[in-house]
């Protein structure tokens, strides 16, 4: 009896919280779920503020603000989407999008979105969220891959300094990362704890591509000599030249940052976005500059995978949900939202603010590569992140290390990758 009586109480309870923390209130308002991966200090004020801001307009729409984690969203996301438990408006990165989209959690925005948002951001941007003949997510901040440079150290060795109309060759770049090498120093550290997504987004400058969708639709991976031209240079600055730092080959962006600032290397290459990070530890007077990745065939082209928000195919609410992704993209709050997370905008009108022209903390050199990003290699391939963990990072860390040759880096790439992903496309 007592049994009974307490699996009732649970029950009740359940019944009770499923109804409160539902999309509605028995006064008529609407409650959203926005869940924000935004994790820098500017970044989460930025998007507290606008929440409530649109809180304070919107009485009858309100907007829970959600923390997640970059750390976990996948499986996380994952987890909700089958317990039926996902947050209304989802915040991600386009490359996490492609399952979930196929898999049919995520509503196509296709008829959801306002024109004014359509139209202002690139079609190119557009495609990264595109899978099938629907769009599953906006893609609203993007960061190309930079050279973060000790200027002091450039300049007294005499080497070119690169702009984004003459940029070094990805030849010119390993030579000049030996000139500046020497005495227990390196031209250059490469943080490649996460090798994958680095090396795909850089080699679309040398005209590499990896993927190659046929005309059934399905996809193959060919590692062609396109696709060889940033892997190997890397390889050879680490094990050949000695001009990259080998320990560095295992460690995140963070990691490098002391010994950037305490001298041991010359340059790092890093996300746009890492600049917070500089200016909030580098030493007085240290003297850094952001310079654009090398350039190869392809010029300055790079992949991107832009931060992305989507709205839940569960959620009753849709045409409220996009209503407040408009209004968190206006333009003037599109660059509130860079500024906080130290990105780019996607959207063109957001990408002509003043803020983010300034030569000061390289914002300028960033907005010259807005135009040359494209999407990700692996946007739309179904089965890319099992791709990913299980045959490319393993395969890329031993090639970098050298403890792998070119020939057994194509054979896992290509024979052991396209049995993953046929699994996807069966």
């Amino acid at each position: 009896m007592r049994r009974r009586v307490l699996a009732a109480l649970i029950t009740t309870a359940l019944l009770l919280a499923g109804c409160s923390s539902g999309g509605g209130h028995d006064d008529g308002r609407i409650t959203l779920r926005f869940q924000s991966l935004a994790w820098q200090q500017q970044s989460v004020e930025a998007n507290r503020e606008l929440v409530r801001e649109w809180n304070a307009g919107h009485p009858d729409v309100r907007v829970e603000y959600v923390q997640g984690s970059w750390d976990s969203v996948h499986d996380q996301l994952l987890t909700s989407f089958e317990g039926g438990e996902a947050p209304d408006i989802i915040h991600d990165a386009s490359d996490d999008l492609a399952d979930f989209a196929y898999g049919g959690y995520l509503a196509d925005l296709t008829d959801l979105l306002p024109q004014r948002l359509k139209s202002d951001i690139p079609r190119r941007s557009w495609e990264t969220a595109t899978f099938g003949d629907g769009i599953y997510g906006v893609p609203f901040l993007q960061e190309p891959r930079v050279l973060i440079a000790n200027t002091t150290w450039l300049k007294k060795s005499g080497v070119r300094i690169p702009t984004s109309e003459r940029p070094w060759s990805w030849a010119e770049f390993r030579q000049v990362a030996k000139k500046l090498s020497g005495a227990g120093k390196y031209g250059v550290a490469w943080p490649l704890k996460e090798p994958v997504s680095a090396t795909l987004n850089l080699s679309l400058s040398a005209g590499g591509q990896l993927f190659h969708r046929g005309a059934d639709g399905k996809v193959t991976v060919r590692f062609d000599t396109a696709d060889q031209t940033v892997p190997r240079t890397i390889h050879d600055q680490a094990t050949t030249d000695r001009s990259a730092s080998p320990t560095t080959l295992g460690s995140g962006g963070s990691d490098t940052l002391p010994g950037f600032f305490a001298g041991k290397y010359a340059m790092v290459p890093l996300g746009f976005s890492y600049r917070q990070q500089i200016v909030q530890q580098a030493p007085e007077g240290f003297d850094w500059q952001v310079l654009p990745a090398p350039a190869g065939a392809g010029g300055l082209t790079q992949g991107v995978s832009p931060q992305t928000l989507s709205i839940a195919e569960d959620s009753p609410h849709k045409k409220e949900a996009a209503e407040f992704i408009d209004f968190l993209l206006q333009p003037e709050n599109m660059v509130r939202l860079a500024l906080g997370d130290w990105m780019l905008p996607t959207g063109s009108q957001a990408l002509k603010d003043p803020a983010l022209r300034t030569t000061e903390h390289g914002w300028a050199t960033g907005t010259a590569l807005a135009a040359h990003l494209r999407p990700a290699p692996a946007q739309s391939v179904r089965g890319y992140p099992e791709w990913k963990d299980k045959v490319a990072t393993p395969a890329f860390q031993e090639y970098y290390s050298g403890a792998i040759g070119l020939d057994e880096l194509r054979e896992r790439l290509e024979e052991d990758g396209n049995l993953v992903l046929a699994r996807y496309q069966r």
